[in-house]
This record gives structure tokens, sequence and C-alpha cells, in this order.
């Protein structure tokens, strides 16, 4: 800065060299300044035989509008580490052709993985054979470390925001392009406790010089909210402004929530699927909700037909209705 104002003096060399300056600076700004967070992201079930992710690749002409409206394909690492080396290759390369990019799920603390060091350890293997086949992976979504610690580990939440600024360090560090979001439910966590985490977590990565969270990401199960009367879209409008104050982007699954129960009735079938996610939508937007990111995300085993998306009910024919009804007409896919 000091250069620029003494540039502004005169006696300064001569306008060009001031030029050449200012562009210098404006780059040095630009290479700091954070992407923004792709708006649209779908997770098919994750299904390594039969129909899931492989769909998408294997058959692509049945989901070319959807395709069209798609930022992000997500799937969880340790599924996708079953493909083979050819079929990776092809599909990371589809990826490239689509404009598409590439998040997977992980952990940060798990059972398996009781200490960010530990988890990354692990799955670092998996993530540096998905780049070497071509896989840019953007983002790295985790997989509810809060949660994780309270029902599994039985440690305090202190440990769980240590651990998981730990895990983000090493991500930052070993793969300083990636995007890192962190993922818990609700109403299981609280709104006061989800708000009290996401200050606990921003302060355990600032401490440690680390670079903010990219999104914060709820899982709600909304069935609560009618079955056992805990929780409501009103607080999850809170938890999603708690973001915007904290200054951090707010992401949503959007599913079936009461898909489990319906079939344990005997009563539910891809229809299930696709009124859940559309119910969804309109639920939280009935309260102002507008998350930064939208997420269709399915680990319920549903629907079973993912293509193609000019059949009703199908996984592609949901997210591309979704798209259509509550993202197209405020933010179209630049």
């Amino acid at each position: 800065m000091v250069r620029f104002i003494n540039a502004l003096r005169p006696g300064a060399k001569n306008v060009a060299s001031l030029l050449l300056l200012i562009s210098a600076i404006l780059q040095g700004h630009a290479e700091i300044a954070p992407s923004p967070l792709p708006l649209f992201v779908i997770g098919p079930p994750n299904r390594v035989t039969g129909k899931g992710v492989r769909d998408l690749f294997e058959q692509p002409d049945g989901w070319k509008a959807t395709r069209v409206a798609t930022n992000v394909i997500l799937c969880s690492d340790h599924i996708l580490s079953k493909y083979s080396d050819a079929d990776l290759k092809k599909y990371f390369a589809q990826l490239q052709a689509w404009n598409i990019k590439l998040e997977l799920e992980v952990g940060a603390v798990k059972e398996w993985g009781q200490t960010g060091e530990d988890t990354f350890r692990k799955q670092r293997p998996s993530w540096d054979r998905f780049q070497s086949l071509g896989g840019h992976i953007a983002s790295l979504a985790m997989d509810e470390p809060l949660s994780c610690v309270r029902r599994h580990l039985k440690k305090p939440d202190e440990y769980a925001a240590q651990e998981t600024a730990k895990f983000i360090g090493l991500v930052q560090q070993t793969y300083p392009g990636i995007k890192v979001i962190e993922i818990e439910p609700y109403p299981s966590i609280p709104v006061g406790d989800q708000k009290m985490w996401i200050d606990m977590l921003q302060k355990a990565v600032a401490d440690q010089h680390l670079k903010p969270l990219d999104a914060y990401r709820l899982d709600v199960d909304w069935l609560n909210f009618s079955m056992r009367d805990k929780g409501s879209w009103l607080e999850v409008k809170q938890i999603e402004d708690d973001c915007h104050h904290a200054n951090l982007p707010f992401s949503l699954i959007y599913w079936s929530a009461g898909y489990g129960y319906w079939e344990r009735q005997q009563m539910a079938d891809d229809s299930t699927w696709y009124v859940g996610v559309m119910s969804q939508g309109y639920a939280y937007a009935s309260v102002g909700g507008r998350p930064d990111q939208y997420v269709i995300e399915s680990w319920v085993g549903a629907p079973q037909e993912i293509v193609p998306e000019t059949r009703d009910f199908t996984f592609a024919r949901s997210c591309l209705d979704f798209y259509n009804r509550f993202i197209k007409p405020a933010a179209p896919k630049p």
C-alpha cells in the first residue's frame, strides 16, 4: 500500500508503471477472494451395484436438462473408492466435459477415526487416487463431527471443535484449493446448540490460523416436527440467519425424511421420495427460507429409478422439478 501511495505522488516515473502497479494489486485481491458457493448439489443414492451415482454417468441422455442446472455431484468417498480405475477415469472426464464439480462426503471425527489426524490419514489415499485419475475434488463435506462426538465418543464439544479444526487444517495444508463444508443434524442437535457449535468451531479454526469454513450444511429430520413435536422450519430459518450473521454460507439438504417410516408401513415407493423432497421445498420457502446452497441428497435407498428425467418420480426428475420450482425463478445457474 505504501508503494501505491508513493506512486501517486508527483515524480512517479510514469503512468504506465502506475497502471501496472494497480493491475498487480487487483490481481492479488482476485487471488485471495473466495469463489462463490455452488448453488445446486445433487447426491443420488449411494449404491455401488445397481442404480445410483453410476447411472448418471452410464445414462447421460437420461438427465440432460437436470445436468444443465447441476453445479455439483455429491458422493461418499468410501463408495466412490470401490469403482475401478477405468470407470473413474471415464466418469471424471465426463464431469470435466459437463462443467460439474465433484464433492465428497467424508469423516472428520468418527468412531473409526477419533482424531482429525487419524481420519485424514485414513481417507487421504482415496482422495489422492481420485486426483491421479483426473478427479478434481472441489469440496469435502464433513459428516456430522459434533453429533458423532456426542453420541458415540462421549467427549466434550470442545474436543469435537479442536479435532475438527485439526482435520480442516490438514485439508487446507495438503489440498489448498478444496472447500470444506460442515454438516450437522437437526433437531437432534437443537437450535441453541447449533449456534454455540458454529461459534465454537469458527473460533477453533481462527485460533489455528486457518481459512474459515466455506459453508454450514444442515441435515433436517423434519418428520420430527409432526411426529414428535420437536423442531420447526422457523428454527431452521433461525439457524440460517445465525450462519449469515457469522458470515458463513448456509447449505440445506432436501430429502424425504418420512421415507423410512412409510417403508416400514409398506406404503413407500419412488413417489414417496419425490413428494417428500417437494414438500420440504414448499415448507422451508413458506417461512422465508432461502439457503445459499440447495442439496438434493438421498441415503435412504430411494428412489429406485435414477433416470430418465422424463419419467415420473425418478431421482433426476425430482432434482429437475425442484430446481425449476424453487431455485430457477430466483437464481438461475450462471
